[in-house]
């Protein structure tokens, strides 16, 4: 998958997993092309801490809720968000579990700081995209420090 930019703003084209049907799929209750999935072009912004989907997206895995949260806008109004997951996020060699917040109101994908950090990839500013670590390309590191 890769990832492109346009006018200082990073996309990358990631997979979404349905998490439930994972674990089925591992348990032998689903066959792998039942498993529910998803191809998005996300924004990506460290500035944002979660992955944050439209409910289009959330439709489409079926994904449950399991918590609701206040987020704070760029025009710093606060909102209350429905949690949802647990979704697989998938960025070339990399994946992670994330839990994330369901934006009604949007049509874009947000890809945050914490899904990055677990999927220890970068944006690389020169090429204005969103890449694999380069000291770490092979396996995503963690920092247990």
């Amino acid at each position: 998958m890769r990832s492109a930019a346009t006018m200082d703003i990073t996309y990358a084209d990631i997979e979404l997993v349905r998490g439930a049907d994972l674990v089925l799929f591992q348990e032998g209750y689903l066959q792998e092309d039942q498993i529910s999935r998803v191809t998005v072009k996300a924004l990506v912004d460290s500035g944002a801490s979660m992955l944050a989907i439209p409910e289009s997206v959330r439709e489409q895995l079926s994904l449950r809720k399991v918590d609701e949260q206040q987020a704070e806008l760029a025009d710093g109004s606060l909102v209350q968000f429905d949690v949802v997951g647990p979704v697989e996020v998938r960025f070339e060699n990399r994946k992670t579990i994330e839990y994330a917040i369901v934006m009604p109101n949007s049509s874009d994908v947000l890809l945050g700081a914490h899904p990055m950090q677990d999927l220890d990839v970068l944006i690389d500013p020169k090429r204005e995209m969103l890449i694999v670590n380069p000291k770490s390309p092979d396996i995503a590191r963690k920092f247990l420090k």
